[in-house]
């Protein structure tokens, strides 16, 4: 499991160089006092609980790790280290060894992927003399390390060295950015690593395919008061973790903005005594087998306070269409009787909540309510209706009016938040996350991030953190042409990794390659009606949007009626088919016992085999929506048929290009 050699400095003991024992030690102690020995290296290795993977931890000069599975390199040796002001990691003495293994199950609160996820690996800790410490862990689908200190009061972080070495000839798919503030909406562009230059920064994810066709994605996990971490390439093998500097100044350029104009020399002051974030390498040797990994979540920080308050569920947006209801005799807009109409739609479909999106109060001014709203009247009639209220917020003036503001929410019974444009993750900004999540959990409510980094397993923590964008999704589709089916399509084995993502689906106008337009206030999606069912199932969000105009989803009973069923928690998820950027199928079991079945294609048409091994003996219905003949031609064109089926069937399934498809299976009662 695992296993730890000391290579020591040879020497000869030939007879022609043997000398005096006294005059040898002289020799070496010269040597050793100008550097010309190498000093002992250490050398650790981890082993996963199956074997394959190994990690390998070598002390010398610096301190440098490795992986590998099965024997072949998947990460060559590379630098990694902590920098504090003071404190030097370099030529680091190991003065303690512990190694454990671990097999639990762990039960979420909220139940993303399952209801039950196996936590199992195998753990190294060195300790150092100088007060630094290294944990690494190996599970069967990946490897994770972090820094520890043992400290005495605050430290001051310099920085954090570290290299993930691969082979040139590998390739990434990397989300490349402007500067460290971004809403980190991007997409996942494809380079040989050999050709991403120092210049070239990225947000994470980051997605490694070896020449092998094995993926290893590269995140963080359990973030906390302390600074995200982002990429640089070296014009070489290797991709160079960075980190935005702590903000000295700020400027505020708009009613939502506020950017830092001069960093400060170091990343963050913090606890001397503490853990640091884990570094994560998921290790996928089938593409489908990153939509199960769970390193985020399992090497992330858990509670013990009671959670079982959070609801689950799904919520009519107004702000990605525009307010366009018709068919009504009132002016649709942002007002009481426009969102009544939502109240009713969603209450007649039981949809749990509902989102008043910017424009309910002054954006600037959380007490500045919209006097076209009367909010006493409205979150009566919710309440009435079973329908929960969570409210738009910018971060900026949630932070200004902080205790108010959360007295009023309070006040008002509204269910959640959902907080927008953070858009940094600079130290500041992510204690700014969890200060939000932590009121909002006292005061039992949901928090959705926009506007926001990766997930790094804060919603372990903080249950209530129920998703978060963070996300090139459907709203784009209101001003460009960059949300593709092949985008969807990378999706899954990228962001969705690292933890529920609110993209927002629910596009019930429809259109092809040639026919689509970014219309801001009467969007459509780009692939076909069934594309966007099929992200129920695929894209994983306890919090689900319903991105269209309730109008538009009251012409289309047999999709409502999909809709208003999908569950949008799973206590078993099963990948039926997956290639990265190209086509996926799952299978998600509810709690109820019910399978819903989703299929996405980019704008390849392909037919897909399924097979229904999954399900337990017996006959079970399957209802099925089904990109229509035409599809290809008129995006909204889909079938509704039913059919019986059993375990072990096969069923091939044909998409049109961009398309989808989605089945619910149950057994009549």
């Amino acid at each position: 499991m695992i296993e730890d050699r000391i290579a020591a400095p040879c020497i000869s003991t030939s007879r022609s160089c043997l000398l005096e024992p006294g005059r040898l030690w002289l020799i070496l102690a010269f040597l050793l006092s100008c550097g010309a020995v190498a000093r002992a290296q250490n050398e650790y290795r981890l082993r996963s609980p199956n074997g394959r993977l190994e990690a390998r931890v070598a002390i010398a000069d610096k301190v440098r790790f490795s992986v590998s599975l099965a024997g072949a390199p998947l990460v060559q040796p590379s630098e990694i280290a902590l920098r504090i002001e003071g404190r030097d990691i370099d030529n680091p003495v190991v003065v303690r060894k512990e190694e454990r293994s671990v097999d639990q199950i762990v039960r979420p609160a909220v139940r993303v992927k399952r209801r039950e996820i196996r936590d199992r690996y195998n753990e190294l800790r060195l300790a150092f003399k100088n007060g630094f410490g290294l944990i690494f862990r190996a599970y069967d689908d990946g490897v994770a390390y972090r820094w520890t200190t043992d400290l005495p009061g605050e430290v001051t972080v310099i920085g954090e060295e570290a290299l993930f070495t691969f082979d040139p000839e590998d390739a990434v798919y990397y989300a490349e950015e402007e500067s460290f503030m971004s809403h980190n909406e991007r997409h996942f562009i494809r380079y040989p690593i050999r050709e991403i230059s120092n210049e070239k920064l990225a947000s994470l994810p980051a997605l490694i395919e070896k020449r092998s066709g094995v993926k290893i994605w590269l995140s963080e996990a359990d973030l906390h008061d302390y600074a995200g971490m982002w990429l640089r390439g070296t014009s070489g093998a290797a991709l160079r973790a960075v980190f935005p500097p702590y903000p000295l100044e700020e400027r505020q350029t708009s009613d939502r903005d506020l950017r830092v104009t001069k960093g400060a020399p170091y990343i963050a002051k913090t606890r001397g005594t503490r853990s640091f974030p884990w570094r994560v390498l998921a290790v996928a040797e089938r593409d489908a087998d990153l939509i199960n990994n769970q390193l985020v979540y399992l090497l992330s920080e858990g509670t013990n306070e009671d959670f079982s308050w959070v609801r689950p569920g799904k919520v009519p947006w107004d702000w990605w269409n525009a307010n366009n209801i018709y068919g009504v005799d009132f002016k649709s807009g942002i007002n009481t009787q426009t969102y009544k109409y939502y109240i009713d739609f969603a209450a007649r479909y039981g949809l749990e909540y509902l989102i008043l999106d910017e424009g309910w109060s002054k954006p600037s001014d959380l007490f500045a309510i919209n006097p076209e709203i009367n909010m006493p009247e409205l979150l009566a009639y919710a309440k009435q209706k079973g329908v929960g209220i969570i409210l738009w917020v910018v971060w900026l003036t949630l932070d200004k009016q902080f205790e108010r503001a959360f007295d009023q929410f309070e006040r008002w019974g509204i269910k959640g938040i959902k907080v927008d444009f953070m858009q940094r993750d600079d130290q500041k900004m992510i204690n700014f996350y969890e200060r939000v999540a932590r009121e909002a959990a006292r005061r039992r409510m949901l928090v959705d991030f926009h506007g926001a980094c990766k997930p790094t397993g804060l919603e372990r923590k903080y249950p209530n953190v129920i998703t978060r964008e963070g996300v090139m999704g459907l709203e784009h589709n209101k001003w460009s042409k960059e949300v593709t089916p092949e985008h969807n399509l990378m999706l899954p084995f990228t962001r969705m990794v690292a933890g529920p993502m609110d993209y927002t689906p629910g596009a019930m106008i429809n259109a092809n390659e040639r026919d689509f337009q970014p219309i801001f206030a009467r969007p459509m999606s780009m692939g076909t009606r069934c594309h966007q069912l099929a992200m129920y199932v695929v894209y994983e969000s306890p919090l689900q949007m319903l991105a269209d105009s309730p109008s538009n989803y009251l012409r289309e009973p047999d999709a409502m009626e999909f809709l208003a069923r999908v569950p949008t928690v799973w206590d078993e998820t099963v990948v039926l088919q997956a290639k990265v950027g190209d086509y996926i199928a799952v299978a998600r079991r509810s709690a109820s016992g019910e399978w819903y079945v989703g299929a996405m294609t980019d704008w390849t048409p392909r037919d897909l085999a399924l097979d229904f091994s999954f399900l337990d003996q017996g006959e079970y219905q399957i209802d099925i929506w089904q990109d229509g003949v035409n599809a290809d031609r008129i995006g909204n064109d889909y079938k509704r048929l039913s059919r019986r089926i059993r375990r072990g069937d096969r069923l091939v399934i044909h998409l049109a290009p961009g398309g989808g498809w989605v089945a619910r299976i149950y057994k009549e009662r």
